[in-house]
């Protein structure tokens, strides 16, 4: 099945679509798991603008750039739901509020040939050992205390391998 969502979010960016306006259904039942007030500073949201990639993990208990880490993440195609989901911090939004994160989604399902997913392999954020890909394409910014837990850090390879991904296809 083909997910339409991104494809509508990137014509809205470049303008060859009005944004979205409500349609008058109603609200879908609440979704199984932690769905943050609308108000809370520290939901994760999309982001459209610039960001300053940096590697900079450290074994402090905080999220730093470079580190997997878990938090609320909105669903793409009604962000009033969402999950808790393994999130690759890639830095710091311009122009973003105070400590916001840049982060990136992580995923198991096998993403292999779609060109949105970068495979990274796997690591220590995943017990069971499966392999894992990164979502370039949908970049979020999150508050330093909506991160739930630490998973693990990207080795400077890998992380940078996510980085040149990144700026490639946004043009930072």
């Amino acid at each position: 099945m083909l997910n339409k969502g991104w494809l509508r979010r990137l014509l809205r960016r470049l303008g060859g679509l009005p944004p979205a306006r409500p349609t008058g259904r109603p609200a879908r039942p609440p979704a199984a798991g932690p769905v943050p007030a609308p108000a809370d500073p520290g939901r994760a949201r999309d982001w459209a603008g610039p960001v300053q990639i940096s590697w900079a993990p450290h074994d402090d208990g905080k999220a730093d750039p470079g580190e997997v880490v878990w938090t609320w993440v909105p669903f793409e195609e009604d962000p009033g739901h969402g999950k808790d989901r393994p999130v690759v911090v890639v830095g710091r939004p311009v122009g973003g509020r105070g400590q916001d994160l840049a982060v990136v989604m992580l995923s198991s399902k096998d993403h292999a040939g779609d060109r949105r997913w970068l495979v990274l392999g796997t690591g220590a954020w995943d017990r069971q050992g499966r392999v894992s890909s990164v979502r370039l394409d949908r970049v979020l910014v999150v508050a330093p205390h909506a991160v739930r837990r630490q998973g693990a850090a990207l080795e400077r390879e890998r992380f940078d391998r996510v980085g040149s991904a990144l700026r490639q296809l946004h043009h930072w």
